[in-house]
């Protein structure tokens, strides 16, 4: 049985008095008071400071932290408002520096797949291999600001791979192989890579998926490449004459053998490029965002020290490929000296439990996943706590769409009660959060903890004016270090500017619906560029898909508004049954009450369809933007990047659907 709807707001978990005291949180506090003399009688007043005291806040975190710069900074903040600003000039750093000095006795990573049960990385065998990379890539000319690229799956070389890259200060940005080869493509072109390592395939599902023909794709799109990488992951056995290519190719294993290098850190400034993320690309060619090695160091040590409460020995976990900015967050657990865990695979093979019997081998400490996950377990009638020993997990992390209610309740009910559950939202963007997990403070069902420090985030009302208890457009007012530095190829920021500062100059609109609670609390409510409108009232999809998918015969599901030609609407609700389930007019009328019970009557759909698959981006997220253009009659190639999606092939649903309607 799915769980019974429970009511947004619900108290759910408060931390104990022994929690509070341990929290990094409450150490931080109590240096601040000693070495600063700064006062704070609670988070809110502590968070309050940080974001009017911009400047000082962000110097106090380099002081707390001891970053290691190699020359002085010369001012924190310069520029009179976002984008054109610059942070801490003058000073030089290097991020993987601050990641190795963090060794400890504890693993640095530990790895599974679909094939391999659960391995070690020590820190001493993680420094080696990457002191050899680095040193092989310094002798094959890589400088500097080149970039190294990776087709590459969720394994340790991919660790590897970017601290090499970070330490002779080269850039890194990395594709998930089960990325389609143009939308790989597309990426790496815009950053023409000298270097490029690549797995010949993986397993996924029990499948095996071979990647030789994709790579001779790129290789003969991407003449930048000059070496490349092989890594033989899915065959073992195979050589580097598998690889026809004008490029040098040699072997991983080749070039990590090396026991006599030794691992030097280059100086790089503050806003020198760490890596470039992309953002999911659904039309036109994918944002290549630059963030930079100090920008990431300040905001990942932030975020793992105060608001996931990551201490040395923790065990952190996230599932997450390579394609997405959650695998960046994992490898800064290595910042605060807790060990990385590794799952390359399907978190639903050979079935559910899989990442659950990780979390109990593992002694996972931070389980992070996605709401959907979540929520799928939930609907799975699955149990983990009496599954499995869970005694070590301290935290749950969700991410990627807002978590409903009765998700906070299932992770208290099934899978331990004592457990912070860490929901929160920020993006590729920053590649971070704007708003989630704090250790002091309690949880309400439904709700993220609250905004981060340093992040000035407000919910605006239609005329630009921050509110409370009110939905509104989520917006930025102040910087962030690790907001991009620019765009791949945009160093003007025009692209930039577009993408973030069009609505509100100096103000930096994310594109989701706030809402920001008197207690400080906050509940996204969906994409504000993918809100049902009708009739001119506004609504966030997350609460109908609430709605929809508390009718537990409901697996998933996807809903569009459309304004017609005659000026009336269309609001179709297209569902995935679960199972072998039949859509009955039952099942429908059942539908069409929780909506009209929960939300209104005003958005009860126009027509109910069965679907056998809802369209996702490779990072996870509905699209429901590009289904909804397709409605409107854009071309299917200007609507969506195939190449970006899940399951492309359900586009050919929609383009049938939609020509049997007349809008």
């Amino acid at each position: 049985m799915i769980n019974k709807p429970i009511q947004e707001g619900t108290l759910l978990w408060e931390p104990t008095d022994a929690l509070r005291d341990d929290a990094n949180l409450t150490k931080f506090m109590t240096w601040l008071s000693k070495e600063k003399r700064l006062l704070f009688s609670d988070y809110s007043e502590l968070r309050e400071w940080s974001v009017k005291e911009t400047e000082t806040f962000w110097t106090y975190l380099c002081h707390y932290f001891d970053i290691n710069f190699h020359s002085p900074f010369t001012s924190v903040l310069n520029g009179k408002k976002m984008p054109h600003i610059t942070w801490f000039d003058g000073a030089t750093l290097n991020f993987a520096e601050h990641v190795f000095r963090m060794a400890n006795e504890n693993p640095a990573l530990m790895f599974q797949s679909e094939t391999e049960p659960v391995s070690t990385v020590s820190w001493s065998d993680l420094k080696q291999e990457t002191a050899s990379l680095s040193d092989w890539l310094k002798r094959q000319g890589v400088e500097t600001g080149d970039r190294v690229a990776a087709y590459i799956p969720n394994i340790p070389h991919a660790f590897t791979g970017v601290l090499a890259a970070a330490s002779i200060g080269a850039v890194w940005s990395s594709c998930s192989p089960d990325f389609g080869s143009e939308s790989v493509f597309e990426r790496f072109s815009q950053i023409e890579p000298t270097v490029l390592i690549a797995v010949d395939g993986y397993h996924y599902g029990g499948k095996k998926h071979d990647r030789l023909e994709h790579i001779h794709f790129l290789l003969k799109q991407l003449p930048s490449v000059r070496k490349v990488i092989l890594i033989p992951y899915l065959n073992p056995d195979r050589s580097i004459g598998s690889l026809q290519t004008n490029a040098e190719v040699v072997l991983w294993d080749d070039v990590v053998n090396n026991q006599e290098a030794e691992l030097e850190f280059a100086s790089v400034p503050f806003s020198h490029p760490l890596w470039v993320l992309y953002s999911s690309g659904t039309t036109g060619l994918p944002k290549p965002i630059v963030h930079s090695q100090g920008g990431i160091l300040l905001e990942h040590l932030k975020y793992m020290e105060f608001h996931a409460d990551v201490k040395k020995g923790d065990r952190f976990f996230w599932y997450s490929t390579t394609g997405w900015m959650m695998w960046n967050v994992v490898l800064s657990a290595l910042l605060r000296g807790a060990t990385a865990l590794v799952y390359d695979g399907s978190p639903g093979y050979p079935d559910m439990n899989v990442l659950w019997k990780f979390a109990e081998e593992t002694k996972m400490t931070c389980f992070g996943t996605s709401a959907t996950y979540i929520v799928n377990c939930m609907k799975s009638d699955m149990k983990p706590a009496e599954t499995f020993n869970l005694n070590s997990l301290r935290a749950v992390g969700s991410t990627g769409s807002p978590l409903p209610p009765e998700g906070f309740k299932w992770v208290y009910k099934e899978v331990g009660e004592n457990i912070m559950l860490n929901s929160t939202s920020g993006g590729t963007d920053i590649c971070s959060s704007f708003v989630g997990g704090n250790p002091l403070l309690p949880v309400y069902a439904g709700e993220i903890q609250c905004r981060l420090l340093g992040c000035s985030v407000e919910s605006f009302d239609d005329s630009g004016k921050s509110q409370i208890n009110e939905v509104g457009e989520m917006v930025i007012t102040k910087p962030m270090p690790s907001m991009p530095v620019y765009f791949w190829g945009d160093e003007d920021k025009k692209r930039y500017t577009e993408s973030y500062f069009e609505m509100y100059s100096g103000v930096w609109r994310h594109g989701d619906w706030l809402k920001v609670t008197e207690r400080g609390s906050c509940i996204i409510y969906g994409r504000s560029d993918a809100t049902l409108n009708k009739m001119g009232v506004r609504i966030g999809t997350s609460e109908i898909y609430r709605a929809v998918e508390a009718e537990k015969s409901v697996s998933d599901s996807l809903i569009i508004s459309i304004e017609k030609t005659d000026g009336s609407w269309y609001m179709p609700l297209f569902v995935k049954m679960k199972d072998d389930i039949k859509l009955t007019d039952d099942i429908k009328n059942r539908i069409s009450q929780h909506i009209r019970e929960r939300i209104s009557p005003r958005f009860v759909p126009d027509e109910i369809i069965p679907i056998p698959e809802i369209p996702y981006t490779l990072s996870g997220k509905k699209m429901e933007k590009p289904v909804k253009r397709i409605f409107e009659g854009t071309p299917i190639n200007e609507a969506v990047s195939k190449d970006s999606m899940r399951n492309p092939e359900i586009l050919n649903f929609f383009i049938q659907f939609r020509n049997t309607k007349e809008i």
